[in-house]
């Protein structure tokens, strides 16, 4: 009898397999009022890529990724120039400007945009619509209402240093509580992955469905067609 592969133990989830809950005890939002914020902290999270910055506006207290250049004690406003820092609607922001923590929808807290090195430019505005250019060269058109950071967001430059040792991935990765190191699957039995077994290393095209659970989405997910393009 076969046992449930690894995928299927990590989807389902147990005390090996758990989300560490108190890593996301940081939830990244903007104020509802514009007023002036000051940086109280800067705070690392386990969670997020970037280190965050904790601001007091009045009496709210909220989060944001940290912007180049941040420190303690720096005033930026929500509703004021176009300032590395400073929180505005994307349809006051000038032309060529490095945006982050993009809303998607106006009010959400910011959903694009918040990792660590990133940031996104403002082509140009079109009837309370903004056209943004994602680093990955996508165009996006968003509602004017939308708030975003100006600047580029800390930490660029975090995956350029090398872990020298397979001991500081070991412990890195245990942090994380990532599975490592990876084995591949063609290296497994035929019970623990559906491309293992030693008849062959040729890994045949699987289609896996969509809504297929954890440890059946492997090989091609749904895909619009197969093979080699002619």
């Amino acid at each position: 009898m076969g046992k449930r592969i690894i995928q299927q133990a990590r989807g389902k989830g147990s005390l090996t397999y758990r989300v560490r809950k108190r890593a996301y005890q940081y939830t990244i939002k903007y104020p509802k009022t514009a007023s002036e914020a000051e940086i109280i902290s800067l705070i690392h999270s386990p969670a997020h890529s970037a280190p965050l910055i904790k601001l007091k506006s009045q009496d709210v207290i909220f989060y944001i990724p940290a912007f180049n250049g941040a420190f303690m004690g720096q005033h930026i406003n929500t509703d004021g120039e176009a300032k590395t820092g400073n929180i505005l609607r994307v349809k006051d922001i000038p032309a060529g400007t490095h945006i982050f923590n993009i809303e998607l929808n106006p009010g959400d807290g910011g959903k694009m945009i918040r990792t660590a090195g990133s940031s996104a430019i403002v082509l140009k505005n079109e009837e309370n619509k903004v056209l943004v250019s994602m680093p990955n060269k996508k165009e996006v058109k968003l509602d004017g209402e939308c708030r975003a950071t100006i600047g580029v967001i800390a930490g660029d430059g975090r995956k350029l240093k090398p872990f020298v040792k397979a001991g500081v991935k070991f412990h890195k990765m245990k942090a994380r509580n990532k599975l490592w190191p990876r084995t591949s699957a063609v290296k497994m039995n035929a019970v623990d992955h559906p491309f293992g077994s030693g008849r062959g290393k040729r890994i045949k095209q699987k289609i896996a469905k969509r809504n297929a659970p954890p440890g059946s989405r492997v090989g091609h997910i749904r895909p619009r067609k197969t093979g080699t393009k002619r």
